[in-house]
């Protein structure tokens, strides 16, 4: 078991909550998740650790209460105990100084892609964050990701905040204003990074991805999180979260990610104890 230290609804329907974890405060490094199961009825959910603070034991996990795991893991509050909690998972992310990196989240995806922007503004990379949401009511972590980046770029999809447009759209702008980029990084939608990876792969700018594939065990058993990478079958797991962005086949993984639509649908409709 785990123990909830704190739960805040930053957004409508998107929660940042703390959890009682020493050994995994003191071992993660960015990019790697946890899985948590709240209790007996609720599934095993992958989420990225989006903060932590070692001294306090803790760990953050940022998600959005879109179905039957995530409502009943939003019900839990501040003294709740976690039925199950792994981790941390996956590989870290390598990092190291290479110049300009700029470091994109788009909407639940600004939560794992903090870290990496502390991690690459730690070691002496010059980090622009760029950050997208539909709207301004729905931008998430704003202050954080501005200490942990040196130039902050924000944009909504309305125009309600930041620069009216999408992710991609600032990214072209620094590309096509000749800056030089040594790596790319973005998490966020699978569509998103795929427009993403649209813009950099014909400068042939390293890209890296962090996928969002369906998740079972998290230790390579199942083969539920399976991707293809440079025509090659990976787990996303154990061999990821992270990929060359270059090589991901984006196809294949946005048709896997549909393939519990339905049941998706019908758990939504059981009743929450």
């Amino acid at each position: 078991m785990a123990k909830v230290v704190s739960k805040v609804e930053l957004v409508p329907n998107t929660v940042e909550m703390w959890l009682e974890a020493p050994r995994i405060a003191k071992k993660r490094k960015a990019g790697q998740f946890v899985i948590v199961r709240s209790c007996e009825e609720g599934e095993r959910i992958p989420l990225t650790i989006a903060d932590a603070d070692p001294e306090a034991g803790t760990i953050c996990i940022i998600f959005q209460v879109v179905g039957r795991g995530t409502r009943l893991l939003g019900q839990l509050n501040g003294g709740d105990d976690l039925l199950d909690l792994v981790g941390p998972l996956g590989r870290p992310t390598h990092v190291e100084k290479k110049g300009n990196v700029v470091c994109i989240g788009g909407g639940l995806g600004i939560g794992p892609v903090h870290p990496i922007a502390q991690a690459n503004k730690a070691i002496g990379n010059n980090v622009t964050a760029i950050i997208g949401a539909r709207s301004k009511n729905l931008l998430i972590m704003e202050e954080k990701m501005r200490a942990a980046s040196n130039r902050l770029i924000i944009c909504t999809d309305d125009g309600t905040y930041g620069t009216h447009g999408f992710v991609t759209s600032e990214l072209a702008k620094l590309i096509e204003g000749g800056e030089k980029i040594e790596e790319v990084i973005a998490i966020g939608p699978a569509v998103m990074m795929r427009a993403v990876v649209n813009i950099t792969k014909p400068k042939n700018i390293p890209t890296t991805v962090s996928l969002n594939s369906l998740m079972v065990d998290g230790t390579g058993m199942c083969g539920a999180c399976r991707v293809t990478v440079g025509g090659k079958t990976r787990f996303t797991c154990v061999d990821g979260p992270e990929f060359n962005g270059l090589e991901v086949d984006f196809d294949e993984l946005m048709k896997r990610l549909r393939t519990y639509d339905v049941e998706e649908k019908q758990a939504q409709q059981l009743p929450i104890h």
